[in-house]
């Protein structure tokens, strides 16, 4: 059996899962890693994607955000939203999306538009439609 290490996924709402497994796929804002048993200790910041984590169950859960702190022996999730994506509706993807949007809006509109805001609110909603894509729902919005 391959080493294990502790995983905590943990959103504002609920603790969604303390388990011991043996791999997290984790959707960084850097790009996607997966962190197994003595993984150098590493802090990413989460883009919208699936968390998957591999073990005696596996799972998946769709996070909006949030930080991974990685260390040797355990995997610690702050997700500012994370859904099982057993859980996940065309109708609660259709509100992230449109509340993705909404901050675009409002970063574009502001009386003083900053472009960084502007241009992480653009890849926000283009995370979050991808995000979409792969669970198999689609964005039923125009684009930016």
């Amino acid at each position: 059996m391959a080493d294990e290490l502790q995983f905590d996924l943990v959103s504002p709402e609920r603790s969604l899962a303390s388990q011991k497994v043996t791999a997290v796929q984790i959707p960084g804002a850097d790009g996607d890693m997966t962190a197994m048993a003595d993984h150098a200790p590493t802090i990413t910041t989460l883009r919208p994607g699936v968390l998957r984590i591999e073990g005696a169950e596996t799972a998946e859960y769709v996070v909006t955000g949030g930080f991974a702190q990685i260390k040797a022996d355990g995997v610690t999730v702050l997700a500012e939203r994370a859904i099982p994506r057993a859980d996940m509706t065309q109708e609660l993807f259709d509100e992230m999306v449109a509340e993705a949007r909404a901050v675009h809006t409002s970063a574009r509109d502001a009386k003083e538009p900053d472009t960084n805001a502007v241009d992480e609110a653009v890849k926000l909603v283009a995370d979050m439609v991808a995000m979409g894509g792969e669970i198999g729902l689609s964005s039923q919005q125009p684009n930016l």
